[in-house]
């Protein structure tokens, strides 16, 4: 009687799993809304990266005070 409540357990699960997963996947086929921005490249994030890292690197340090 165990293993017959497991069994359908493990069905009802499976099932609700498979359910949210094919919703999720009609869901990524719908079309983005047309305000959205267009999405950035790998290639104009690394872009992004490496100007600001430029910009960091040339922003002056303080200099540490000397003890007195």
């Amino acid at each position: 009687m165990k293993a017959a409540f497991g069994v359908v357990g493990l069905l009802v699960v499976v099932a609700i799993v498979g359910l949210l997963a094919k919703k999720q996947l009609t869901a990524a086929g719908a079309p983005a809304a047309t305000g959205a921005p267009a999405a950035v490249t790998p290639q104009q994030q690394v872009q992004q990266f490496q100007k600001a890292a430029e910009s960091a690197m040339q922003q002056a340090r303080p200099l540490p005070e000397e003890p007195k």
